[in-house]
């Protein structure tokens, strides 16, 4: 009864806004970017839908990519809240910071969990395969109401200050903020392509029959390694599962399908805490901190994400057969 296409149209209408506030600035490149991305994800519902042809958004996606290739975005300065205001709020609210972030995970959760059963004259509440995101979104915009709420002491109950603050982390992102669609995009890409066959028939040649270790092995360290090299592990996942996850660990191995592919998305995780081609998580942190050294986060994470491989090689061996 309940779909995700609104929570698509509401992402879509905040890169509106944050055309505008590009607009406002004279910054046209900006905003002509932020508004196609916006327009985009509300168009597409038509698409999907097969009411309004695919080719403008196809066209769309050929300009975004191209403003964001010449560099056309530019620096868009968004007036928010201040120094001082901050502190102020830090200082009154404390550990009460963090209600709206955990708000999130947990609406999440109860949707996945509890909502998601729930029927209505014997047809489901939320559309198969949408509870975690419609979740995601209730939760978000939960969040945010909560956290006007929890300012208001300090003077921060202005529905505006979002808008504001979260277009100006957004063109500070700049384009980044797309990429890990543009790269799950490429994932589907290599798996229709056939490259997914063509690591299998690699694997094959060298794999031990017989050895279970060597292949979960295999699999953990190519999504990890997929994964440095495409930048998400998204994009890595069909691939990988394409060549070793499904024919050799589930149809020959007969591992549990659910423990195997989700620890192996933990896998590329791993090699996501390690790669630069991440820009979102590990690049654009450093520009935003001003760090001295762009690849600090890298650096930082790498004595974590090595020994995290290990333990999923460990935990999808001893528990998904």
């Amino acid at each position: 009864m309940i779909d995700a296409e609104w929570l698509y149209w509401v992402c879509g209408l905040f890169f509106v806004v944050g055309a505008s506030f590009s607009y406002r600035q004279a910054q046209y490149g900006g905003a002509a970017f932020w508004a196609l991305l916006g327009l985009s994800f509300c168009y597409s519902t038509f698409v999907v839908d097969k009411t309004a042809p695919a080719w403008p958004l196809g066209l769309a996606v050929l300009v975004i990519a191209g403003l964001a290739g010449f560099g056309a975005l530019g620096r868009t300065t968004i007036a928010t809240t201040g120094q001082a205001d901050r502190i102020t709020a830090a200082s009154m609210l404390r550990g009460k910071l963090f209600v709206p972030a955990l708000m999130i995970p947990l609406v999440a959760l109860i949707f996945a969990t509890m909502i998601a059963s729930i029927t209505v004259n014997g047809k489901p509440l939320l559309a198969t395969g949408t509870a975690t995101l419609t979740g995601l979104g209730v939760g978000a915009l939960l969040a945010v109401a909560v956290g006007l709420v929890l300012l208001r002491p300090a003077g921060g109950l202005r529905a505006g200050v979002p808008l504001a603050e979260g277009s100006r982390l957004l063109q500070a992102i700049g384009w980044a903020a797309v990429l890990p669609q543009m790269l799950a995009v490429l994932g589907l890409l290599f798996a229709n392509a056939g490259v997914g066959a063509a690591v299998g028939s690699v694997v094959s040649a060298i794999l031990p029959k017989g050895s279970l270790l060597i292949a979960v092995i295999l699999y953990c360290v190519g999504m990890a390694l997929f994964t440095i090299i495409m930048g998400n592990a998204f994009a890595a996942f069909p691939v990988m599962t394409a060549a070793v996850g499904w024919p050799v660990l589930v149809q020959q191995f007969h591992g549990n399908p659910a423990i195997v592919f989700a620890v192996g998305m933990l896998a590329g995780f791993c090699g996501t805490l390690c790669t630069p081609m991440a820009a979102n998580f590990n690049i654009v942190p450093a520009v935003l901190l001003e760090m001295k050294d762009r690849y600090g986060p890298i650096k930082a994470q790498l004595p974590t994400a090595a020994p995290l491989l290990v333990c999923n090689i460990a935990i999808m061996y001893l528990m998904g057969f």
